[in-house]
């Protein structure tokens, strides 16, 4: 891209998927994007690595959420990103993952949206792709899995009040997304709600980096190897069949 390049003009905000965290992964749009960027508004979950391919005199602008703890609440943030734009910058919105899967980016483009501020939307690589590939995990299969669901192991209120018959269904495979912390209720109420307690499920932290880990286990005993393993987020789980294919 050039800097008059009318894909990117100033005033435009891109929402852009950063990929689980190995560089290599960022699609070529995305890396010519933060390349071109006057502001770079980056999260928690997107790796120094790709936050490199930025132009050394861009602004960087760190906003990352970890549990517990937000740099900046989201309506902050949305409204930070409707401010950069309308003084004439060109602004990359940075997100790990896809930033339509559990990454906000709906509600930030609403806001846009109702701004009027022109927007464009990048995808990423999920964390859910990432951690299938680096573990040899296949998210389906014709033997053990024909549906995919991604779950968020939090709601907005905190809670982790899901649709438990649903999800306790055979021929599936269901991946969490910030469901760490709730690790043992997810294996409770699974169980409960008729899913095999020898289940597989995989616990995968830092997935595609080279400090990745990897626990794998069943819906009853992996909360405690979690737990002596002294695993932190972020995390996703991956829980199904499928794992014995790891």
């Amino acid at each position: 891209m050039t800097a008059a390049d009318p894909e990117f003009p100033p005033g435009k905000v891109f929402l852009v998927g950063g990929g689980p965290g190995d560089p290599d992964l960022l699609t070529v749009k995305a890396a010519r994007l933060i390349a071109q960027a006057d502001v770079l508004v980056y999260d928690n979950l997107v790796s120094p690595a790709v936050v490199a391919h930025a132009r050394a005199d861009a602004e960087r602008i760190y906003v990352g959420k970890k549990a517990g703890n937000h740099t900046l609440p989201q309506i902050d943030i949305n409204q930070l990103l409707v401010s950069l734009a309308r003084a004439g910058r060109r602004v990359v919105r940075l997100k790990g993952g896809d930033p339509l899967i559990f990454g906000r980016g709906g509600e930030e483009a609403d806001s846009l949206r109702e701004a009027g501020i022109p927007f464009g939307i990048v995808p990423g690589v999920t964390a859910a792709a990432g951690a299938a590939a680096s573990t040899g995990i296949p998210l389906t299969h014709r033997d053990h899995a024909q549906a995919l669901v991604f779950v968020t192991g939090h709601l907005k209120d905190q809670s982790c009040s899901l649709d438990w018959p649903s999800l306790a269904r055979p021929g599936q495979t269901l991946v969490f997304y910030m469901g760490l912390t709730s690790l043992p209720e997810i294996s409770r109420q699974l169980i409960d709600h008729g899913m095999p307690a020898t289940t597989p499920v995989a616990c995968i932290r830092r997935a595609t980096l080279p400090d990745q880990q990897t626990l794998v286990g069943t819906l009853a005993d992996l909360p405690a190897q979690v737990a002596a393993a002294g695993i932190k987020p972020p995390a996703l789980l991956i829980v199904g069949n499928v794992v014995k294919c790891a």
